[in-house]
Parts: structure tokens; sequence; C-alpha cells
């Protein structure tokens, strides 16, 4: 199992933006191993209960609430991630197992009894939790992502763009996966995570973007036609 708890902040920027804050970033900062100064594509399965709390609970902006979710990069199944992400005010918790594609298709398929059988102590608790909820597949989001870190305080500053999504197939190893825009092609989403504090020099870098924080929830954005664009 796979542990990170941090702070996280968001906020939504130009291209222009980007651009200059990546220079910036790139000086100070390391890309992330597996995308490079490139990036790479993220694509996600959220779950959710038979009455939608997880949306209702972060549409409503409850302190404390969570996801769950099942992350893949581009449509590969060579790191698949059972994620259970908690938020409790400002402070993240996000909990991760590593998935066999068998493992994963069962739990599209509303199969999560393989979770008995895992040693890890959090699919023991997942496995009630999600079948005393009614736990569902609601949508696939799909975004491509830069990111940097620095191993020090956990910090990672992340650029999210062309954001897309599909509630009509949950079909998440499909290389063809039809999915429609949900984001301008302009918007970038810049979320920063750390532990503990931010370095300062990384705090200024940021500050040059002058933008407001927000609460931008890819997957509630990805329920736009369900749930009548309510985010």
């Amino acid at each position: 199992m796979i542990e990170v708890s941090r702070r996280e902040l968001k906020y939504l920027l130009t291209l222009e933006e980007v651009y200059t804050l990546k220079q910036k970033l790139a000086a100070v900062m390391q890309p992330d191993f597996y995308g490079g100064q490139e990036g790479y594509r993220v694509r996600s399965l959220y779950f959710d209960s038979l009455f939608d709390t997880d949306f209702e609970d972060k549409v409503a902006g409850y302190d404390n609430r969570q996801k769950v979710r099942i992350r893949i990069y581009g449509a590969s199944d060579a790191v698949i991630k059972l994620e259970l992400k908690e938020k409790a005010g400002v402070n993240q918790r996000k909990r991760s197992l590593l998935l066999h594609r068998q493992e994963a298709e069962r739990m599209i398929q509303g199969d999560y009894s393989f979770l008995m059988e895992r040693p890890e102590p959090m699919a023991h608790r997942l496995y009630p939790f999600l079948v005393t909820r009614s736990y569902r597949p609601k949508c696939i989001v799909e975004y491509d992502r830069v990111a940097f870190f620095r191993e020090e305080n956990d910090i990672r500053v992340t650029f999210d763009m062309g954001l897309k999504a599909t509630e009509a197939s949950f079909d998440l190893f499909n290389e063809h996966l039809m999915l429609y825009p949900v984001a301008d092609p302009s918007e970038v989403t810049m979320e920063v995570k750390y532990n503990g504090f931010l370095y300062s020099y990384i705090k200024q870098i940021i500050k040059k973007a002058n933008r407001m924080q927000i609460s931008n929830s890819k997957y509630c954005r990805a329920r736009q036609i369900s749930k009548r664009g309510r985010r």
C-alpha cells in the first residue's frame, strides 16, 4: 500500500501563464520521472455510491469527504492504482493499492470480493465500504499532466490540461475510448501539493501567476451530463 498525506492548492491558469511558470519551476525543481518535460496522460475511473454521496458532498462544500477511483496512465495496464482520496479541511490523504488488470476489470463489473483476499488493511476496509454503499463506476476522466517535484516536503507542482470525460462507457483500457471535452482547450489547472510547508522560493514563483485559489473537481465537472452541469 502507498500512503500520501499533504496539503493541496489549486489555481486556474492560462496557457501563457503556464509557459512562464514551467520555465521558472524547471530551474528549481525536477521534472516527473515518468513524463519528463513533455508530461503524460492520466485516465481515472471514478466510483460513487447509489445516491452519488461523494459528488453531493463535494458540491455542498463539506470539509470531510472522499473519492474512490482506479487510475492508469494512457490506456496502459502497466500501472493500475486503486485510490482512496480523503479530505479533512485543508489536508489530503491518499492511499493506493496496485491492482492487476483482472482485479480492475472485476471492480468495473461491481465485484469487489477480491479485496478480502488481499493482505492490505486498506483492502479490508474498502470492501464493506464499497458494498454497503453500493458503489459503482460513474465516469472516466482523462487529461494531460506535466509535473515537477522536490523530494523535500514531498512538494509537487502539476499542470493539468485537455480535460475530457465520458459517463457513457467504463471501458477503462480502451485506446479508442470516445471522450467529450469538459474544459476549454486553453484552460490549465495548476495543483500545488506539499507536506509541512512550501519553500519560499517556490511560493514566490507560484505567486507570479497572481491567481486566487479555486475548488476545481475534475470528477464533478465530468458528471456535467448526468448532473446537468452542477459542480
